[in-house]
């Protein structure tokens, strides 16, 4: 007895680039499902961490700062699976989309039954619909009244195709030209992967996850090597500022922890300044404080009963990473992602400059120039390690004086 047909599965893909045979990945998947007459069933839709950089930005504009928090393609390959299992994959250049989950499910192992002549590709099909439809997204939706806002995030686009796909079948008026492949797709044998329980990530995440910038720093507050119990003290004070308070309950811990330890009046106040200008100096970007950071560093003032005019000082005493750094004449400098002005002009600025481009990433380098300074790439994971620094394409332009 043939299995019921589930309907559809409309997907697009978000990915790094043109080429997985060049090691481009998928970075977000959006999936909507319909049933058999065009209704829409369910949506799904992560980002997914590639561990690589993330390609062409001023396209996709997904940042790495969200990324990080995103699942990798092996956490969620059983969702996906289990969410186009027993349906015809639909999408807006089907060859495209099923060239890169096939290719994501290929690394793992695993075969995905997916392909042009057994899916429904809503480009493909426009002409036959709409004699008049051009090929891109935009321009088929628009002439089919299809609602497209926010073009190349994948819900929104997958959204977007499945609404001309409900065009199609309305037009087609229960002549459906690629009715027997429901009943293929319903037989199709997907790969029986586990779900992994992971959690799908959106855009904006970070904003979300990372927005007090306390809970990312502390891990890298300096030693305070005098006196000996200072560590203790800074480190219980660490916990406490979490959450951008101090309750009562807690200062007296405080109090009574330093008085423990025998610190007086005197240390903690050179302490608490100590300790902001520490946060003064992690709080800085690309040589700046923004202004949400300087609110909270007035915040942290307040609860270390120090004056707001405290952080004034500490920012102008605070040492810019960029002011003290300075490129000479054949250093050689590393570029990294795909930057507005393009590689070849970034190089040639450099050289124009007296600097050295290097392709790779060694200990020679003296600075690595990046499209996105929260970048996964492996170029700027060996510039971490070694302590190169990494700084936006537009202040390598500020270094260079261009």
């Amino acid at each position: 007895m043939a299995t019921a047909p589930y309907g559809y599965a409309v997907v697009d893909v978000e990915t790094t680039g043109l080429r997985p045979d060049w090691h481009d990945r998928v970075i977000e998947v959006g999936i909507v499902q319909l049933d058999a007459s065009g209704d829409v069933t369910g949506e799904w839709a992560t980002l997914v961490n590639p561990g690589r950089d993330l390609g062409p930005r001023r396209i996709h504009r997904i940042v790495a700062a969200d990324i990080r928090h995103a699942p990798a393609f092996e956490e969620v390959a059983g969702t996906i699976a289990a969410l186009l299992r027993g349906r015809v994959v639909a999408a807006h250049n089907l060859a495209f989309d099923a060239l890169f989950i096939s290719g994501e499910f290929t690394r793992l192992g695993a075969s995905a039954p997916l392909a042009p002549e057994v899916g429904v590709c809503t480009m493909r099909w426009a002409p036959h619909f709409m004699p008049e439809a051009p090929r891109n997204l935009a321009g088929c939706c628009a002439l089919a009244d299809v609602p497209l806002s926010g073009h190349h995030d994948a819900l929104v686009d997958a959204r977007a195709a499945a609404g001309l796909l409900r065009h199609y079948l309305g037009l087609a008026e229960g002549r459906v030209p690629w009715r027997d492949l429901l009943e293929t797709a319903a037989s199709a044998r997907w790969p029986d992967l586990p779900d992994a329980g992971a959690t799908a990530v959106r855009r904006g995440v970070s904003a979300e996850r990372d927005g007090h910038f306390l809970a990312r720093i502390l891990d890298r507050m300096p030693r305070v090597p005098e006196p000996a119990v200072a560590d203790s003290y800074l480190g219980l004070l660490d916990r406490v500022l979490l959450d951008r308070r101090i309750s009562p309950t807690q200062a007296d811990a405080l109090v009574e922890f330093a008085a423990a330890v025998g610190l007086g009046r005197a240390d903690l106040y050179r302490l608490h300044h100590d300790y902001l200008a520490a946060l003064a100096r992690a709080a800085l970007v690309d040589g700046a404080v923004t202004p949400a950071r300087r609110d909270e560093l007035v915040g942290v003032a307040g609860l270390l009963e120090l004056p707001p005019e405290s952080v004034t000082r500490a920012l102008e005493r605070t040492v810019r990473p960029f002011d003290r750094f300075r490129l000479e004449p054949g250093d050689r400098v590393a570029f990294t992602g795909e930057a507005e002005l393009g590689r070849d002009v970034l190089e040639a600025r450099a050289r124009s400059a007296g600097y050295v481009p290097h392709p790779r990433v060694t200990k020679e380098v003296a600075l690595l120039v990046a499209a996105d300074p929260d970048t996964l790439s492996g170029k700027a994971r060996r510039a971490r390690i070694y302590g190169i620094p990494i700084v936006t394409t537009g202040t390598f332009l500020r270094l260079t004086g261009q």
